[in-house]
């Protein structure tokens, strides 16, 4: 049986709320590769907002293409790996881009302090929404495994118990 995730099912699980983490090419370099808070609705494309003047989006502009991955942290794990072409740098707007965002990871009041805070930070004065249209895509779903085998998650053995 294979492990990969349906085109529903990795759209679903890269929509769902995780810590990504992206990778943008650098000449001369290993890639820049760090985590991110990102958006993803099913069939759109994927959303980051970073501060304009950032190594990120200055790699962005030269680059023109980002790798992200998405994981679980928790058996049994999960992953999506997407690649793709930037499709947009653009001014973030603050209701528009930052507000829902900074709502995702914190919550709406933890997140409104974020941004009051950060607003006067002069490295979050100006940041930009970089927009990716997802082309290829890497998955595993080791559930499917434990499910081939007739093994719940919960009696999976992580290496660490053996």
């Amino acid at each position: 049986m294979s492990l990969a995730m349906t085109r529903q099912e990795r759209e679903m699980f890269l929509a769902d709320l995780h810590v990504a983490v992206i990778s943008i090419p650098e000449e001369g370099r290993g890639p820049l590769t760090v985590p991110i808070w990102y958006s993803y609705e099913p069939g759109g494309e994927l959303r980051v907002v970073t501060a304009r003047t950032s190594r990120k989006a200055q790699l962005l502009r030269k680059a023109r293409r980002i790798s992200l991955c998405v994981q679980t942290e928790t058996q049994p794990y999960k992953y999506v790996s997407v690649e793709g072409p930037v499709v947009g740098i653009e001014s973030a707007d603050l209701e528009r881009d930052e507000r829902p965002l900074a709502h995702r990871y914190l919550g709406t009041r933890k997140g409104d302090s974020y941004l009051d805070k950060t607003r006067q930070d002069p490295g979050h004065v100006e940041n930009v929404l970089v927009r990716m249209r997802p082309e290829r895509w890497l998955t595993v779903d080791y559930a499917k495994h434990a499910l081939a085998r007739g093994q719940g998650h919960q009696g999976r053995e992580s290496p660490e118990q053996r």
